[in-house]
């Protein structure tokens, strides 16, 4: 078993903190300073977000917002925009599962790897 105080564990801003990443998940512990913001962003996977201290606004591309403090917890499908606001000093758990997700360049396999870097050299 591991076990961890996420008010207690240290972490630094724009340094988030990967506190166990296995096949089923990724979960890291991220800190923002109040008034920063990770700007709009998606990912491979499924995202749960857990506020743990402070208080955040996610807002979506479609104008759709949340204001949440701890305990609030919001969950995104792969590829869903969001942007995340530190409305005072945030700290928050993601949670990204599986791991990695489809499309991820960790999920891809060598000739895949290959393959996206020639499209992308043609842009």
């Amino acid at each position: 078993m591991q076990s961890w105080d996420l008010r207690a564990v240290g972490v630094e801003p724009h340094q988030p903190k990967i506190l166990a990443s296995a096949e089923d998940a990724r979960t890291i512990l991220l800190y923002l300073p109040a008034g920063e913001e990770l700007q709009e962003h998606e990912v491979h996977e499924r995202a749960r977000i857990v506020v743990i201290e402070g208080e955040a606004e996610v807002s979506m591309p479609g104008g759709e917002s949340v204001l949440g403090g701890p305990g609030r917890l919001l969950e995104f499908e792969p590829g869903e925009r969001r942007t995340v606001a530190a409305r005072s000093d945030l700290r928050l758990l993601l949670i990204l599962s599986p791991w990695p997700g489809d499309g991820h360049p960790g999920a891809m396999t060598l000739e895949e790897k290959g393959e996206a870097r020639e499209r992308a050299a043609e842009h």
